[in-house]
């Protein structure tokens, strides 16, 4: 309550009785002692206004009443209401002062309002007194039940967990005022889920109820809770939500094999690294927790198989290591383990994590290859063997029970040459060509047995010969050896070293025997020396020698190897006689440069030599450029009466025009003496010169010259293969007026009269009886 001095003022609150919550609260309020403070102007007896929140009756909830001793009931105060709702929510009665509520109020969405009360005059609406604020709070109900906002929940726990394991906690909000009594005061408990697990009714924390789930037995749990307001007691609201318990695997369990024994065959023939089998240890866990190693522990055939695992199938698969033999050994049994990888140390008391079984593994017989006695064969032969002589043997048997027969042969891919054969029975080796170790002192080749009564079965070895080397070559000088001798060499001057080669490969290694012809051991020239590197030196008996008197010394040598029988060859040495440097540095060798002038030596006259031709060479290609350059297109002489005709698309300049158009006047008939060919064109077909024309007078017919050309240029084949115009023209050499030629004239449509042409005289007479005769034709 608050209370203001100066005046009378009494605030009197009024709530609705129906209301048993809060009826001994109001009545509290309206009973206590108001204690008036007298002022000079005014004076307020103040209290807070409460008032229910969704509270729905017929008629609006008062909530209050405002009154002040300035009123003497004369009417003549207004109360005024504004603030938070006012008008809308609360409502004030002007001339009573009573507050009402209008609508229905929600203290979850407003819990309280400010509102201003002021007294006025009636009649004027002049404030009395200064405005003064007060609350009006919305008291709670318990109107809103708890809620899961993060429903629903998922949560995992390890199987084989303790009791009392922690899973996770929940969380439930309510909407009512927690401050004010009961309404927001949560409690928790499980509905479905126990006896499984049980949750703390205050912190919603889940916990495992019983020891030791097994995730195998049951792998998932629904538990329902409960949230209740007041506290838990009884005409409290409540709500659910489902919580969904994991349990997790933990390795537990160990592997089991489905079966304690596995029966499995397999041909003798398989190749190796064939799955021959697979066996499984089953395990209840999951995941990594399921993972098993496998391993063959005992048994006979630990060498002959292996086992791996296979990380997606989670078996193992048995596979062949080593070959088969149905022959030897007909069956084998081993013991395979199975082993977790990863073991949980927790649950070792289990254990052990581990099982075994037993496989047997039974061989069944297969029509096998030959097999030879040797995976290779190494075999030597002499290089001077015989033909037909054997070389070496192979064998190879049929390891099957029923031993079929073995018959031999070469491959012929690896004996191209044919140089061996074979026994097709019994696999022996003969000489098919001679050999030479010279030429291949290895030979590989590949024998092929087949089994007699089944081609298919067919086996392959590799057969090396080495070829024996015996002394069949006798040696000879290293190289092409050519020795030259200083003119000024002193007497036993070595003059050259020479070595000798053998093709033949003694197993002491070489060993050169060297010495003069007989004939020639008493040379007087020249003597030779064994060297202890197996070389020979050559050396001079005296000076003096003389390249005038004699050039070249040729010097056979006998040279003989220590084979058994020892050959023997003659080789020829080369001594040529030359002219040296006071130091023995070889200048000249030849006998001609005594001869050459002093200061010029053989090269540079070689040098000149080229020149000069080279000049020559340049001269004739200029002269027959130049020839070739003023030779025209058609082969001419002076009495040719044919030319090209060439077009330009400009218009000529007349008779006195000689630059515009190169014209070549077909020469005087005269002379011609048969066809000329044509350079520009080339002709297709070979055409026979026609016959010329035979030498005629100067008063030869021109018409007729025409006519006759103009029909063998239409004839001929090795004219172009296109229409053309071929123009003839004629100029005669007797005329003394010059050229007045009109040719054309005569095949025009002119009505032109040449008499005129009588009348200018002797010069024009020959030109005016053509040109009669040419009209008189055209008449006729």
């Amino acid at each position: 309550m608050k209370r203001k001095v100066n005046g009378s003022w009494s605030l009197k609150t009024c709530l609705d009785m129906s209301v048993s919550r809060f009826s001994e609260h109001v009545a509290q309020l309206q009973s206590e002692e108001m204690r008036i403070l007298s002022r000079s102007k005014r004076g307020w007896v103040w209290n807070q206004m409460f008032v229910l929140e969704e509270f729905s009756g017929p008629e609006p909830i008062l909530v209050g009443r405002l009154h002040t001793d300035l009123d003497p009931g004369s009417k003549k105060i207004k109360y005024i209401l504004s603030g938070d709702g006012a008008g809308t929510i609360f409502q004030i009665n002007d001339i009573t002062g009573d507050i009402h509520a209008i609508k229905r109020l929600d203290r979850e969405e407003k819990a309280e309002y400010t509102l201003t009360a002021q007294a006025v005059d009636w009649e004027t609406s002049k404030p009395l007194e200064p405005p003064s604020e007060f609350i009006i709070k919305v008291q709670d109900i318990n109107d809103n039940a708890p809620e899961f906002l993060n429903g629903p929940y998922h949560a995992t726990v390890p199987e084989m967990s303790i009791l009392g394991t922690s899973v996770t906690n929940v969380t439930a909000t309510d909407a009512d005022d927690p401050v004010y009594g009961n309404s927001a005061k949560l409690v928790y408990s499980i509905l479905e889920g126990q006896p499984y697990f049980s949750i703390e009714p205050e912190t919603a924390i889940i916990k495992t109820a019983l020891p030791n789930m097994d995730r195998e037995a049951k792998e998932e749990y629904l538990v329902v809770i409960q949230a209740k307001d007041m506290g838990g007691h009884s005409g409290g609201l409540s709500g659910t939500t489902t919580l969904t318990v994991t349990l997790t695997d933990v390795n537990d369990n160990p592997p089991k094999f489905a079966q304690s024994l596995y029966h499995f065959s397999v041909p003798e023939d398989v190749v190796l690294g064939t799955a021959i089998g697979r066996v499984k240890a089953n395990d209840q866990d999951i995941g990594e927790n399921a993972q098993s190693s496998y391993d063959i522990i005992d048994g006979d055939g630990t060498a002959l198989f292996e086992i791996t695992s296979d990380a997606q199938a989670q078996d193992g698969v048995i596979r062949l290591r080593k070959p088969l033999d149905f022959e030897t050994k007909k069956s084998y049994t081993l013991k395979v383990e199975a082993a977790n990888i990863h073991i949980d140390p927790r649950f070792s008391s289990r254990g052990p994590f581990k099982d075994t079984a037993t496989v047997k593994i039974v061989v069944e017989d297969a029509d096998e290859p030959p097999v030879f006695s040797s995976p290779t064969y190494l075999l030597e032969v002499h290089e001077n063997a015989a033909l037909n002589s054997v070389i070496g043997q192979v064998t190879a048997r049929d390891p099957d029970i029923t031993s079929s027969p073995i018959r031999f042969s070469i491959d012929r891919h690896t004996d191209l040459e044919r140089q061996f054969n074979i026994n097709a029975d019994d696999g022996k080796i003969t000489l098919a060509t001679p050999l030479d170790r010279e030429l291949s002192v290895w030979h590989n080749i590949t024998i092929i047995a087949t089994e007699i009564r089944n081609h298919s079965q067919i086996s392959r070895v590799p057969v090396a010969i080495k070829v024996l080397d015996v002394n069949d070559n006798a040696p000879e000088f290293a190289s092409e050896y050519e020795a030259f001798l200083c003119e000024n060499g002193k007497p036993g001057q070595v003059i050259q070293t020479v070595s000798a080669m053998d093709k033949d490969d003694p197993k002491n290694g070489h060993f050169f025997l060297y010495s003069l012809l007989p004939e020639m051991a008493n040379n007087p020239n020249f003597t030779i020396k064994k060297n202890e590197d197996n070389s020979l030196s050559i050396l001079a008996k005296h000076n003096g020698f003389n390249r005038q008197k004699q050039e070249v010394y040729l010097l056979p040598i006998v040279i003989s190897d220590s084979g058994n029988p020892p050959l023997s060859s003659t080789s020829t040495l080369t001594i040529r006689v030359c002219g040296c440097s006071n130091d023995g540095v070889v200048q000249s060798c030849n006998v001609e440069a005594y001869v050459l002038p002093i200061g010029l030596s053989m090269g540079a006259l070689i040098a000149i030599l080229a020149c000069i031709i080279l000049l020559l060479v340049i001269v004739v290609l200029f002269v027959t450029l130049r020839r070739h350059k003023n030779e025209p297109l058609i082969i001419k002489d002076d009495e040719d009466v044919r030319e090209n005709i060439i077009r330009y698309d400009d218009e000529g300049g007349g008779e006195e025009d000689t630059e515009a158009f190169d014209i070549a006047t077909l020469q005087n008939p005269d002379g011609i003496n048969g066809f000329l060919p044509r350079k520009d064109i080339k002709p297709d077909l070979q055409f026979m010169p026609r016959q010329g024309l035979a030498p005629v007078p100067n008063g030869v017919d021109v018409d007729e010259f025409i006519n006759v050309r103009l029909h063998e240029a239409d004839n001929d084949p090795t004219a172009p293969p296109y229409d053309s115009i071929q123009i003839y023209g004629y100029e005669g050499r007797g005329s003394v007026a010059g050229s007045l030629s009109s040719l054309e004239s005569t095949t025009s449509d002119s009505d032109q009269n040449f008499d005129y042409l009588s009348d200018w005289g002797p010069r024009f007479k020959r030109l005016g009886e053509l040109y009669s005769v040419g009209e008189s034709d055209k008449e006729t």
